[in-house]
């Protein structure tokens, strides 16, 4: 295998150890995280975003719009919540789930809540995961650059198979953490999705459900909102990714005193 070769494995072995730092996050003191918190850890900014809609939806600030949209109805109620009142200003006019995330007011209240998330160890900071999968995908780029090069062949393609297989282990590195994963493992164990929705009645636990499990809970507690709003069935592969790493898409946390009848 030619010295020159040898230069490219360096630089992957580089790209891999600088991406495997950024991955890295540090768990600290957990504290107790309201339920658009874990569904952003559970399913990202969208199923975030679904909670606040479901916290303005229970003290009629939104309905569901035309055509699978969603619409504001009045003030925002007493609510400090920075994402509840990011969505709710944002929606200036109907919009779709998918437009609805990434309106200026509503990303600026989801950013704050990813940074929060990061600082307490259960989301990679997002800038620093972007980061580290740009590099991985250099990784095979920078192998087969050496081997088109140097005209390298035998060993040298053994030798390079393992920083590819490597970066590709990293890249399913999802932006939640080990501490995340385990900590909504924990809580849908204490809390079951009920078979019935009138086993609920606390419109704080319609939320956690929601939270919690996405699109069953919808179905189960809001289907007619859910349902016209354009909130089910189209995110539920995309949700599952974001908190393994399967299916991962790269773009990329309460005043309810009754759950209302939907």
């Amino acid at each position: 295998m030619t010295t020159g070769m040898w230069w490219f494995l360096a630089a992957a072995a580089g790209q891999l150890a600088v991406a495997a730092v950024l991955l890295r996050a540090r768990s600290h003191e957990q504290p107790e995280l309201p339920p658009q918190a874990l569904a952003l850890l559970r399913g990202g900014p969208r199923a975030a975003v679904v909670v606040a809609l479901v916290a303005l939806h229970q003290r009629g600030a939104v309905a569901a719009g035309r055509r699978g949209t969603i619409r504001a109805n009045g003030g925002a109620g007493r609510t400090r919540d920075p994402l509840q009142l990011g969505v709710h200003r944002s929606l200036q006019r109907a919009l779709t789930l998918r437009l609805l995330a990434t309106r200026p007011k509503a990303r600026q209240a989801l950013d704050a809540l990813s940074a929060e998330l990061a600082r307490t160890g259960l989301l990679r900071p997002p800038g620093r995961h972007r980061t580290a999968r740009v590099l991985l995908v250099c990784v095979p780029l920078t192998v087969a650059a050496g081997l088109v090069a140097t005209g390298a062949s035998g060993p040298a393609l053994a030798l390079g198979a393992l920083p590819v297989l490597a970066a590709a282990a990293l890249l399913t590195v999802p932006p939640t953490t080990r501490t995340a994963r385990r900590l909504l493992d924990g809580l849908r164990a204490r809390h079951p999705l009920p078979a019935h929705r009138q086993e609920v009645t606390e419109g704080r636990d319609v939320l956690l459900y929601v939270a919690l499990y996405g699109d069953p809970a919808l179905a189960l507690f809001l289907p007619h909102f859910s349902r016209d709003g354009g909130l089910l069935g189209r995110q539920a592969h995309r949700e599952d990714g974001y908190a393994t790493g399967r299916g991962l898409n790269p773009e990329t946390g309460f005043t309810c005193t009754g759950a209302t009848p939907d």
